[in-house]
């Protein structure tokens, strides 16, 4: 009776183990290819999930440069009117090469809304502008 009752905790136990180790969340990284052609970013709208780093893959179709620059609304502003020609030292600065591909990871740590531009002269106003939700 005694070894019945052992065994019964025992395996009670590896069940409750069981259960405590499903419902610990995983964090694992992700990978999101944006790819840049006719001077616009495909997707132009992702979703990602703040406190998981993403590794974009920044894939330039065109045979022109470009870059993809990600941020608030700040952020933005200070780069439309910037004087830098690459980027590349910070991973939400990026310069992507003509027919080339690029890669940086980020981590977003709070929900909400920002936006990936190319600034390079009329390609904001031609469109090259994506949005980015964290939840």
């Amino acid at each position: 009776m005694r070894q019945l009752r052992l065994r019964s905790a025992a395996l009670l136990l590896l069940v409750l183990a069981g259960l405590v180790a499903g419902c610990t969340p995983t964090i694992s990284a992700q990978r999101i290819e944006i790819r840049i052609h006719y001077s616009h970013f495909d997707p132009s709208e992702l979703t990602v999930p703040r406190g998981v780093p993403i590794t974009f893959v920044l894939i330039n179709e065109d045979p022109i440069d470009h870059e993809w620059l990600i941020g608030d609304a700040a952020f933005h502003e200070r780069h439309r009117h910037g004087t830098e020609a690459q980027h590349g030292a910070r991973p939400d600065e990026v310069s992507v090469a003509a027919l080339s591909t690029a890669e940086t990871t980020l981590t977003f740590a709070n929900p909400g809304k920002v936006l990936y531009i190319c600034h390079f002269p009329l390609h904001e106003a031609y469109g090259m502008v994506g949005t980015l939700t964290v939840t």
